[in-house]
């Protein structure tokens, strides 16, 4: 496991040959699919019901605002912003179980976010400090979605929640039978989520709309394969991919199907809506555009592997990340090329995109800060593992997890970290020197020259905070401790 790192660059990428075709497919049309479809249901109104806590007094929310997986329900992967002014600082880190793959939702200065150990997580935004721990049955990897002061979030032991934004109490949950890897699109007073299978290989994948008061189903949809693509919203349609390969889209309202377009495998990317277009990416390589109506497909993108990231589509460019490494840049109405950049590793994030900036992470371990006009890199902040959370985007900070456990505030300045980081870095063998002016500890790791700063309450020493930690200091002969 590798120290976080900050590391200034400018990379300056060269004109690339692209390819686009323009296909002249169509999606399968009609509010009763054209060829029978053996694998759909459509399961109406109260059919299944939820668990909902007991009735009792609830305070008026002070968390009113709104936030969800790719920024809005048409999951365009534009936030608000504005991003970090110059290069990138560490401003805190939080230390979750286990890794932290879900996205950050941030709303009215509160990141929730979910882990693999198990935990719905409520974070302070300017501290990182811990307002309340959720815990569902199994890891989350679900985004959490935030609308009207409660957070709906999905987690692997078959469950959909909905707990109170201020206090983390569970207002309701819903049974759906599987993992739930999708990330809740919330519109209207409906909550709209798709379920990935209760076991490997499982093919028996939902799309559910449930009562966001209640959590009764109003209906559920099935596709041929598991639903680990999240819900688009727009304009009274859900878009949403499946690992039978299939775009769908269905009737907010009722659950029928409006269209269906075939793609050449798995669609685990969400699709992005924009000016009647759908962009939406698929394990065949291929990212397509596909109209919003009828699912004609208006031009495709050959990659050079699986395309997992979700397109951020943002003034006529739609960013999308995949699997060979590359975060392509693509004219929104040919499918033509404008640039690419290549990581160091895959790119399963899905890019968020702020005032002429794309913010991307990487199995390289790093976040990436990238000029959206030539694709041009401004810099980058290391990790200390894969990053396949997306980063948000908001009040000049990127947020986003790591696989290293991690969740990340990356700001334009740096700020005192926690003695924990202090800490875990000890304990791994990263620390190379200690300097200690008053209760400033300034410590540099392996392999990094920038400084790192912890604060000690007045009267402790170094040597006492290991060993409150259970670490004996002369384990660590490096270390000069005073």
């Amino acid at each position: 496991m590798r120290p976080a790192m900050a590391l200034l660059a400018a990379v300056a990428i060269g004109a690339l040959a692209s390819s686009a075709c323009n296909g002249g497919e169509k999606g399968e049309v009609g509010r009763e699919t054209s060829t029978p479809i053996s694998t759909e249901e459509v399961i109406a109104e109260g059919t299944e019901t939820a668990t909902v806590e007991a009735e009792r007094e609830t305070p008026e929310p002070t968390i009113r605002g709104t936030a969800m997986f790719r920024g809005n329900p048409a999951r365009t992967g534009e936030y608000p912003g504005p991003g970090p002014e110059g290069g990138p600082g560490l401003l805190w880190l939080f230390q979750a179980g286990s890794i932290s793959d879900s996205t950050p939702a941030v709303v009215d200065g509160v990141v929730y976010v979910g882990s693999f150990d198990g935990y719905v997580y409520a974070l302070e935004a300017d501290s990182g400090e811990m307002r309340w721990q959720f815990e569902p049955g199994s890891r989350v990897n679900s985004t959490p979605a935030v609308v009207d002061g409660v957070v709906y979030v999905g987690s692997w032991d078959g469950y959909v929640y909905a707990l109170e934004a201020d206090s983390g109490e569970m207002l309701w949950r819903f049974e759906t039978g599987n993992w739930v890897n999708s990330s809740p699109a919330v519109v209207d007073g409906v909550v709209y989520v798709g379920t990935d299978g209760g076991y490997v290989g499982s093919r028996d994948g939902y799309v559910h709309a449930l009562d966001a008061d209640s959590g009764e189903m109003r209906w559920r949809f099935q596709t041929g394969g598991a639903v680990g693509s999240s819900p688009a919203v727009v304009d009274g349609v859900i878009y949403v991919g499946s690992r039978d390969g299939f775009v769908y889209a269905l009737y907010a309202d009722s659950g029928e199907t409006l269209w269906r377009f075939e793609t050449g495998y798995r669609v685990n990317s969400t699709p992005a809506v924009v000016d009647g277009v759908v962009y939406v990416g698929s394990d065949d390589r291929y990212v397509y555009a596909l109209d919003a109506a009828t699912g004609t497909e208006l031009w495709r993108f050959e990659t050079g592997n699986w395309v997992n990231s979700s397109p951020a589509v943002v003034d006529g460019v739609v960013y999308v990340g995949n699997r060979d490494g590359y975060v392509h840049a693509l004219d929104a109405g040919s499918g033509e090329m404008r640039w690419r950049f290549q990581a160091g590793g895959d790119v399963d994030s899905s890019p968020a995109v702020v005032d002429g900036v794309v913010y991307v992470g990487s199995d390289d371990g790093y976040v990436y800060a990238l000029d959206a006009d030539s694709g041009e890199m401004r810099w980058r902040f290391e990790t200390g593992d894969e990053v396949s959370s997306s980063p948000a985007v908001v009040d000049g900070v990127v947020y986003v997890g790591s696989f290293d456990g991690y969740v990340y505030a990356i700001g334009g300045a740096e700020a005192v970290l926690p003695a924990t980081h202090f800490v875990d870095q000890v304990r791994a063998g990263n620390v190379m020197g200690v300097e200690v002016e008053g209760t400033t500890i300034t410590y540099y790791l392996v392999g990094d020259d920038r400084p790192y700063r912890v604060e000690m309450e007045e009267g402790d020493t170094v040597r006492q905070i290991l060993l409150d930690a259970g670490i004996d200091p002369e384990d660590f002969p490096p270390i000069e401790v005073r």
